[in-house]
């Protein structure tokens, strides 16, 4: 999916951030890719339910199936339809840090016709605490999101070095300014215990402290 004009847009400018936003989401519904800021590092974002759209951002990053995309949602009662059932820990989880830096990774609804790539049956979620990210996910619904990156470079915590590595592939950017420079924390609530398998801007200890104990993290 390329494109040979791509544009930007400064969504510190109330009339560009319309324009922006407005942009995106036809690009979205469309199955194209977009870049939006989030609260951690920048996104390339596009349709969950396109499996086109979902190839397309592997393809744009340069990575295989076997490195599912994960999924933004614009609100808390998104999940529940989403997942195979919200447990009492993701719950808890959710009202302490969403929006905010954790990523919960639960069985998905099988009834959901999507391809986020080789998932095991299991979807990865995240509200994020960025005003942008939340009116288009809040426009377009859930949308598989990726840091904007191609594969093996680091994350884009500026417009233009996400522009600079997937320009080609990308026709909106929105711009909310200098990102985060840590990535979510990752916990996995499939099994029987929670287990954090990245640390990012949520400490393991804090959410230890909202489950009631100590948290196994994954080497």
């Amino acid at each position: 999916m390329f494109r040979s004009v791509s544009t930007v847009y400064d969504c510190a400018i109330p009339d560009r951030r319309l324009a922006g936003l407005t942009a995106a989401a036809s690009a979205v519904r469309a199955g194209q890719l977009v870049v939006l800021p989030t609260d951690t590092v920048y996104g390339l974002g596009c349709d969950a339910f396109s499996a086109t759209a979902v190839q397309a951002l592997l393809s744009a990053k340069g990575r295989g199936r076997d490195m599912p995309v994960p999924v933004l949602v614009g609100s808390w009662s998104t999940v529940d339809g989403l997942v195979l059932g919200v447990p009492a820990q993701a719950r808890a989880l959710i009202e302490a840090f969403w929006p905010g830096g954790l990523s919960l990774v639960l069985p998905h609804a099988p009834s959901l016709t999507w391809d986020l790539g080789d998932t095991r049956g299991t979807v990865m979620l995240r509200m994020p605490l960025h005003p942008v990210a939340l009116e288009l996910l809040r426009e377009v619904g859930p949308m598989a999101v990726s840091s904007a990156n191609r594969s093996g470079l680091p994350p884009a915590t500026t417009i233009e070095q996400a522009r600079e590595q997937l320009a080609d592939r990308v026709g909106v950017f929105l711009d909310g300014g200098p990102a985060g420079e840590m990535a979510s924390t990752i916990v996995d609530l499939t099994g029987d215990d929670p287990v954090v398998l990245r640390q990012g801007a949520v400490t393991a200890a804090a959410i230890g402290e909202v489950l009631g104990h100590p948290l196994h993290v994954a080497s």
